[in-house]
């Protein structure tokens, strides 16, 4: 039976993720930094039917000792890693760049981007040695160049975390790895992120003009997540990109969206 670990795991697109897994009978480690919910999570997903096990962690993933900690339990209980997933992640306050304080400022990147760094540098040891295995960083606002005021600092570690996915998958394939690396660009999910900063709920208030491209954009995580696992599970190609937004598609949410109107925030 395989198994799968996922940084961030307590909550949102990282839970949702976690339960689709369960869901097709994977072996699942959690990983959070939230005791409380951490335990919440475990015991929901203990309630759904399958035969894998259910483990949990309390890891801050910008803590190498940590990580590696919980991967050595993990080897230990299952015998292998199959599925790496570098999800955990905060999200920006509201702020220019210059009205940052360092200490945010070494807070969000290292858990947006030295966090993923550390996770990989633990478990491809552990692949190469076990020979197979799939690596999966998650994108965000900032991977596509794309930029906003007051998601600057935010998105330039998600346009790290790209480059990093790349050169990772280009050095698998220099040294002929038996080991898949890829990229999940999950667009816009209405989830607790959005609206609060550094992962402490200190609330961000979105303006109207945010709110109606989430509206027409945005999607619950659970519904990515679903498309997102069935993607990983099939998988058998390095260097891959998951992506649920397209362009296509959100063209047409735009050329829709007199016609489906939504409102997530009205809940």
């Amino acid at each position: 039976m395989k198994s799968v670990v996922i940084t961030g795991s307590a909550r949102g697109f990282g839970y949702e993720m976690s339960k689709c897994f369960r869901e097709e009978g994977f072996h699942v480690v959690l990983c959070d930094v939230s005791k409380e919910n951490l335990e919440q999570a475990k015991k929901e997903l203990e309630q759904l039917s399958s035969p894998g096990e259910v483990l949990s962690y309390v890891v801050d993933v910008t803590k190498e000792e940590q990580i590696q900690k919980m991967v050595s339990s993990v080897i230990e209980r299952l015998g292998s890693i199959d599925i790496w997933i570098n999800n955990a992640g905060v999200n920006q306050p509201n702020q220019k760049l210059w009205e940052l304080d360092e200490k945010t400022i070494d807070r969000l990147l290292d858990i947006d981007l030295k966090g993923a760094i550390l996770g990989v540098k633990t478990i491809m040891p552990i692949m190469i040695k076990q020979k197979k295995g799939q690596i999966y960083n998650v994108e965000g606002h900032g991977s596509n160049n794309a930029v906003i005021t007051g998601l600057s600092l935010y998105g330039t570690a998600k346009r790290a975390i790209t480059y990093f996915t790349d050169a990772l998958a280009h050095e698998v394939e220099e040294n002929n790895l038996p080991i898949c690396i890829g990229k999940i660009t999950p667009g816009i999910m209405i989830t607790n992120f959005i609206a609060t900063s550094l992962g402490d709920g200190e609330k961000i208030e979105l303006d109207e003009k945010t709110k109606n491209v989430y509206n027409i954009l945005g999607d619950y995580p659970d519904v990515i997540a679903k498309f997102m696992v069935k993607k990983i599970i099939h998988n058998q190609k390095n260097h891959v990109k998951f992506t649920w937004l397209t362009n296509r598609k959100a063209a047409w949410r735009f050329m829709t969206s007199g016609f489906h109107k939504r409102d997530f925030f009205s809940k």
